[in-house]
């Protein structure tokens, strides 16, 4: 007999969990020792794992297709980061790709760079997620995009959330993951 698959909150990584922009201006997040959470940030992800739902961070890392960290770079800020969240990040995926990059082996697209929902589907394979009663919440539209795309319901976080309000890929919009995993609760408890 088969476990039935556990639903999952699925979370873009900069200026979704972590401070990012406000500390390195290009946006390329690829040290470990500048890795903060954001305010509520640890609180909302301790939520939602005790609530049952699998935490799964999934960002574009497109810093290494242009050259500014490797891999290993990556890898060490997602270590840090989880050791910051409890250990409650059940898995990692990111997208080094990118289409405009400077390093020839990572200058493409590729299926898992949101707005495409590779990084979601493969999560979901290998971890058995529901993705019909999962969320994917981060501060870009192509994250909803994303999300949408792999049959979860989607939030909008941040400052400019309400400007998207009513795209058809966004379902709610938040302030911060605080707000967004009341939301979450509310929405999956049937009511």
């Amino acid at each position: 007999m088969t476990s039935p698959l556990r639903p999952a909150v699925f979370l873009d990584r900069d200026d979704t969990i972590i401070a990012c922009n406000e500390i390195i201006p290009d946006g390329d997040m690829g040290y470990p020792d500048l890795v903060q959470l954001l305010p509520g940030a640890g609180e909302a992800v301790q939520t939602l794992a005790d609530a049952g739902f699998a935490i799964v961070v999934v960002t574009n890392q497109g810093g290494v297709a242009r050259g500014r960290y490797g891999e290993d770079a990556v890898r060490a800020v997602h270590e840090r980061l989880n050791d910051l969240l409890g250990g409650r990040v059940e898995a990692f995926r990111y997208c080094p790709f990118h289409p405009k990059g400077t390093v020839a082996e990572y200058t493409r697209e590729h299926p898992w760079r949101k707005p495409q929902p590779g990084m979601l589907l493969d999560a979901a394979t290998q971890l058995g997620l529901d993705l019909m009663n999962s969320w994917m919440v981060g501060d870009k539209l192509r994250d909803c995009e994303a999300g949408r795309a792999a049959g979860c319901r989607t939030i909008l976080i941040g400052p400019q959330a309400g400007a998207h309000d009513g795209d058809d890929a966004v379902d709610f919009v938040a302030p911060d993951l605080g707000r967004a995993a009341t939301i979450i609760l509310h929405r999956s408890s049937g009511d």
